[in-house]
């Protein structure tokens, strides 16, 4: 029993590991990793561009490559390692849908994520396309197709449920873009519904990104602050009272009566980008029930080591609300929303310079054969 074995069992929060490399899926490593509990995977543009980068083994796939076409070639390499690691947690994923089937959990468990291509954040149309060329390549079913929550991805994201695709949203990071992900899942559920899909095997998580709000918010205000550090966590209490409401409301009951599993918040990008800040800050005071939190490898290897998820300000329903409540105490220079609609759009931006990166240099390895 681990440390992130107790996550799971005693506090009901699911520890997946932000990372994918087709050297883990040859050695073992994922496998050990999921053995230690590790519940899940996710990847995004720029792990696989570092995989790309630091590891030859990929060298055998690109040099039996039929295409010359960068990202055709890059979609059929990554489809493959996440089938490959959708396989190493499959027996995870069988026994937590049978859990779900016994009422024991409201979800399964055992994903790993996918991501469209970021170059079509704001192009609603092309993402569904595009979802539905990976659910089909992967094949699996406990892949989850990764769509950014832009305005342009939030119908995308509505018509990729109703067709009976698992979807892990990305790139949320305000209480009002996390309220109409919660809409446009609803929604996708209930068209899923009325399509005669079986609800119970449609699964969703909605990825709330925590560190890089502190790391913008920090800069607003004054040095010894007392909310430098903790407006992150704040917005993440403020979300899971979000999710409180929505999963208690009579439109989701219904789903849920209908045999629907719940949409799970995600906490995204929670290794602290001030290294001043302790390793375990966005671990530690996240815990709650119904939960994901996705941790890059040293994050994860730190929980491992000293996870004391005792502490989590969301704990109780006064630890929640108080901590919820720090965001009133911001001052009227500092806007949230502002500062998280530019992080969305760096956070876009971000992703696609990764992707073009990437395809950069599968393009060369290709030139090279």
């Amino acid at each position: 029993m681990t440390r992130l074995h107790t996550l799971f069992d005693e506090f009901g929060q699911s520890p997946w590991i932000d990372n994918i490399r087709r050297d883990w899926l040859v050695d073992g490593t994922l496998a050990a990793l999921v053995a230690a509990g590790a519940r899940g995977v996710t990847s995004n543009p720029a792990i696989f561009a570092k995989a790309f980068a630091t590891s030859d083994a990929y060298d055998a796939l690109l040099a039996a490559s039929t295409s010359n076409d960068a990202e055709t070639v890059f979609e059929l390499l990554a489809s493959a390692d996440v089938r490959d690691a959708c396989d190493v947690l499959g027996a995870l994923h069988a026994a937590s849908q049978e859990e779900f089937a016994r009422g024991r959990r409201r979800y399964g468990d055992g994903f790993v994520s996918l991501e469209v291509s970021p170059r079509l954040a704001r192009d609603g149309e092309a993402t569904v396309t595009a979802a539905q060329r990976l659910w089909s390549q992967v094949d699996r079913a406990n892949v989850m197709i990764k769509i950014p929550a832009t305005l342009e991805g939030l119908s995308a994201i509505t018509r990729v449920l109703a067709e009976g695709i698992n979807v892990n949203v990305t790139l949320i990071f305000s209480l009002e873009r996390y309220d109409q992900v919660l809409e446009a899942w609803c929604a996708g559920l209930e068209a899923a519904q009325r399509a005669g899909r079986d609800l119970g095997r449609l699964a969703s998580v909605a990825s709330f990104f925590v560190s890089r709000v502190d790391a913008a918010v920090d800069q607003l205000l004054e040095e010894g602050d007392v909310l430098r550090g903790h407006v992150a966590n704040a917005q993440v209490a403020a979300a899971y009272e979000i999710y409180l409401r929505w999963m208690a409301s009579d439109r989701v009951t219904r789903l849920l009566d209908a045999g629907a599993q719940v949409q799970r918040p995600l906490w995204a990008s929670t290794s602290p980008k001030n290294p001043h800040y302790d390793d375990l800050l966005y671990v530690n005071s996240i815990v709650a029930d119904e939960t994901v939190n996705t941790m890059p490898d040293a994050t994860l290897d730190a929980a491992l080591d000293r996870g004391r998820f005792e502490t989590s300000l969301l704990a109780t329903p006064g630890s929640l609300s108080a901590t919820a409540a720090l965001l009133d105490m911001l001052p009227a220079t500092v806007s949230l929303p502002r500062i998280t609609e530019q992080l969305e759009k760096e956070g876009v931006a971000s992703f696609v310079n990764s992707y073009e990166d990437l395809l950069a240099l599968v393009a060369s390895k290709l030139a090279e054969k």
